[in-house]
């Protein structure tokens, strides 16, 4: 981690919230964008979970207009109920049921350590899949990436190894390619198989990560659960204190969380697939109301 601050550097923070948040990220990212503010001009990007298929997409050419307007072009989907929310069908994978499967983990654990133990053990004896989910979620995982080849772009994406507990970060120098890093930091309840090692949702090595930008003179963090933080405070897992500590090292720092445009889509449910017009469309023109106040600190 480099802990030299560059004032004239700017790095780009992405955390996780399912397929809400990836929506209202693109979506917030356009709207910025079409106000004047560019923030795929980052000299690092830092994405995690949804936001690492974020990070993915708006550093592979796509421009953030045709990124948001295919949000947009998505056919509509009905509210999936119970069981069928995510990459798996069934009573063991959906939103719901991943938080308090989840939940029940992170309260036993004495500390954040102890709690990716936990969830990497607890992970490894769902998967009876003998690498099939790994197959199905890595094709599912490039399908929505526009280009597989990790960009010149700075770009990490962090992953904790499943079986040591281990917080790991992917970039071009790791030797991982980009679609299984992606695979790798979304994976929720079973852990994603990359040669002979097993990884788990990167938000469980430190909620949104934004640590990681540490020695850049301005940092934005886009959080589209609002800095919440599941895990106790004392850990130092939460985006507050990830804050404090980058303002400390000479730091500008700037979050972005939803507002009510967005709808009350950033909750258990945010793996939905049907929250992700109202969440992109409430991005946007939170971007475009953002935009002034923003090239300030970020242009």
């Amino acid at each position: 981690m480099n802990t030299t601050n560059n004032s004239n550097t700017r790095a780009l923070v992405l955390a996780g919230a399912g397929a809400a948040g990836n929506a209202w990220q693109l979506g917030l990212i356009a709207g910025l964008c079409d106000g004047g503010v560019d923030l795929t001009e980052a000299d690092l990007i830092i994405g995690t979970s949804a936001g690492s298929t974020v990070a993915a997409q708006i550093t592979s050419g796509t421009r953030p207009a045709d990124l948001y307007a295919a949000i947009l072009a998505e056919p509509p989907r009905p509210q999936a109920v119970a069981g069928e929310t995510g990459r798996r069908r069934g009573p063991t994978f959906s939103g719901p049921n991943y938080m308090e499967w989840s939940d029940r983990i992170i309260d036993a654990a004495a500390d954040a350590s102890d709690m990716r133990r936990r969830m990497g053990a607890a992970a490894l004896e769902l998967d009876t899949s003998d690498g099939v989910d790994a197959a199905r979620w890595h094709d599912i995982v490039a399908a929505r990436l526009p280009n597989h080849d990790w960009p010149a772009q700075s770009v990490l994406i962090p992953s904790v190894d499943a079986r040591t507990g281990e917080p790991v970060v992917f970039d071009r120098r790791s030797g991982v390619g980009l679609v299984d890093a992606v695979a790798a930091s979304t994976s929720a309840m079973i852990p994603y198989r990359i040669g002979a090692k097993r990884y788990l949702n990167g938000g469980y090595r430190r909620s949104s990560n934004a640590d990681l930008a540490a020695g850049h003179g301005r940092v934005a963090v886009l959080e589209p659960f609002g800095g919440r933080s599941r895990t106790p405070l004392a850990w130092g897992m939460d985006l507050a204190t990830q804050v404090e500590e980058l303002r400390a090292g000479g730091s500008m720092v700037e979050a972005v969380f939803p507002d009510a445009g967005a709808g009350d889509v950033f909750n258990a449910n945010a793996l939905d697939p049907s929250t992700r017009r109202p969440a992109a469309q409430g991005g946007y023109d939170q971007g475009r109301a953002l935009a002034e106040r923003f090239a300030e600190f970020w242009c």
